[in-house]
This record gives structure tokens, sequence and C-alpha cells, in this order.
């Protein structure tokens, strides 16, 4: 299997540059992190309607073990592991999500998968990374979700802008 170069590049540097922003929060609703991580949704998406589920899958695998190790060393080993899992997790759940939907109208699987996706990787990463630490995490991940909600509708702009590139490629 041919995995893509830049969609894997891609989501190893996004979820790296979340997990070190995501230490720097702007307020009590709202980390830098919160204006990086959502694009990865977009990169799922894109090489899932060109490549398919199978390659968006490895490019998630691969971009997982990646930024994990990027993660332990640029930001902490607990923000490293909570971002793998909700990563993995999340990223799978699009993968399933957008495959599913495909067929429908050609922006209710983007849109669906990454509100469902950004719902799963919240819970998952905030209460792991930042539980029992003085973090405000509960407001932190509202913030977050609320967030990356709003630019998972912004994100349909470039999707739909670059659906031409993956014409003809994977199942539409």
């Amino acid at each position: 299997m041919h995995l893509p170069l830049l969609p894997l590049a891609a989501m190893a540097g996004l979820v790296a540059l979340s997990n070190v922003l995501v230490q720097y929060p702007i307020n009590d609703w709202l980390t830098w992190g919160a204006f990086t991580y959502p694009v990865c949704f977009l990169v799922t998406d894109l090489t899932n309607r060109m490549h398919g589920a199978a390659t968006a899958r490895w490019v998630v695998y691969v971009g997982f073990a990646a930024a994990v190790v990027l993660s332990v060393v640029l930001a902490t080993p607990r923000i490293a592991i909570a971002s793998g899992l909700a990563f993995l997790v999340a990223q799978l759940l699009d993968v399933t999500v957008f495959d599913r939907m495909r067929q429908r109208a050609w922006w209710q699987a983007p849109l669906v998968s990454s509100m469902l996706g950004s719902a799963v990787d919240t819970a998952l990463f905030f209460s792991i990374a930042f539980y029992a630490t003085g973090v405000p995490w509960i407001t932190l991940g509202i913030g977050d979700f609320l967030w990356k909600a709003a630019f998972a509708l912004a994100l349909l702009i470039p999707f739909r802008l670059l659906m031409p590139a993956t014409a003809g490629k994977a199942a539409q």
C-alpha cells in the first residue's frame, strides 16, 4: 500500500504542534492548541475522500505514532498519552463515519464525522491530560469543543475547494 507523504507529515506536525500549544491557555475556555488541531480532521477527511478509508486509517496510525513520539519530546508524557489515545479513537471514528456517509451530500460526511470525532477527542483528551491538575479542564474542554464545532463548519470551505483534486480516486 502506498501511503501519501503529505497527509502523514501534516498529521504528525499538526498533532505535535497542537500538543505544545495546548499547554498555553488563552483564558479558562480555550488554549492555543484549539487553533491547529481541528485541521487534523480536514487532513483525515481529504485523505479518506481521495485514497479511501484503508489509507486514511494508515495515515491515522502512522500520524499517531509520530505524534506521540514528538509529543513526548515537545510536550509532557501525560499530554502525549492523552493526545495519543484521544487522537487515535477520534480519528478512527472520523474515518469510519466519513466512509459510511461518503455517498450523501458532499458536506455531510466531513461535517458529521468531524463533529463526532471532535466530541470524543475533547472528552478523552481534556479529562486525561488535565484531570486533578488544577487546570480548569471542564471549561477548557467546553470551549475547545465549541471552537472545533465552529472550525468543522469553516473547514467545509477548503474541503469543497479541494474536492476536485480528489475526483476519480477513491469511491465518491
